[in-house]
């Protein structure tokens, strides 16, 4: 599976993005994705998780309410909806997938990453 992320760039605080993650390949129904964040300084984080079927979801408490996540696997594509950004939320976003029937928190089970996004939230 290749990933490719798109849809980053710079908006003032309280604004919105909205990230895409486009798959190749046939398997992309079959694996779980994950939202992933690093900013300066930081390690890389889970933000959001949606499974395989799109019926659960994770979110970082610093997310919920404000970040949704969904996806069409029709379209082989996984989103990520961002409202009421925070310069707290500048980082490089990455998508990734894993073939577990869940979310998975730990960075290190994905099994595909994208090449990442950068997301500038200026005060």
């Amino acid at each position: 599976v290749q990933l490719q992320a798109s849809g980053g760039g710079l908006v003032q605080a309280g604004g919105s993005l909205r990230l895409s993650c486009a798959a190749s390949g046939r398997a992309f129904s079959l694996y779980s994705m994950g939202w992933f964040r690093r900013a300066p300084g930081k390690e890389r984080e889970l933000v959001a998780g949606i499974n395989w079927n799109g019926g659960s979801t994770y979110y970082a408490d610093s997310v919920k309410g404000r970040f949704t996540t969904s996806r069409d696997n029709a379209k082989n594509t996984v989103y990520l909806q961002m409202n009421s950004l925070k310069p707290e939320d500048t980082a490089v976003y990455y998508c990734a997938a894993g073939r577990f029937s869940n979310i998975v928190v730990a960075d290190s089970k994905y099994d595909y990453w994208g090449q990442g996004t950068q997301v500038t939230v200026s005060s």
